[in-house]
């Protein structure tokens, strides 16, 4: 690796490499054991994913048929949605935090649902806010201060 030959520190290549020291250290001493075929043996750290490329190209055509398609009534993808739905192709089971990772890793974004009512009237809404909002909203008029004329008994 050429970082080891040109020495920088663990901390440096971490850095520039945006991993963890521990695994900067662990391959200088493969490097040094062995060197750049050391390296290529070790394969990858940590854990395998669940869902390989083949996998994930599957989702993404899934994904785009809509939830309707799951029996969702909205057509709004939710990290627990996906969740559910890698869960019934795939029989993986991520954690909502995790798919939202895999969202990203294939450009999509988590939707969130609006929350509003479908009974809602936006012409009655519009005209609220323009008429009678504005009359609740006024300020109280200032008081005048009241003087004090109370006269103390002696």
């Amino acid at each position: 690796m050429d970082l080891f030959k040109r020495d920088f520190n663990n901390c440096d290549i971490g850095r520039r490499l945006k991993v963890p020291n521990q695994t900067v250290s662990r391959w200088r001493k493969q490097f040094a054991s062995g060197g750049q075929e050391a390296l290529r043996q070790s394969g990858r750290a940590g854990r395998k994913p669940g869902l390989g490329r083949d996998d994930l190209k599957n989702l993404e055509e899934l994904l785009r048929q809509g939830p309707e398609q799951l029996g969702y009534e909205t057509p709004l993808w939710t990290c627990a949605r996906v969740g559910h739905l890698i869960e019934k192709q795939f029989e993986i089971e991520y954690h909502p935090g995790h798919v939202w990772k895999i969202l990203r890793s294939l450009n999509w974004s988590p939707q969130r649902p609006a929350g509003r009512a479908l009974e809602r009237n936006e012409a009655a809404i519009a005209r609220w806010k323009k008429k009678e909002w504005p009359d609740i909203k006024k300020k109280p008029k200032k008081r005048t201060v009241r003087s004090s004329s109370s006269t103390k008994a002696d």
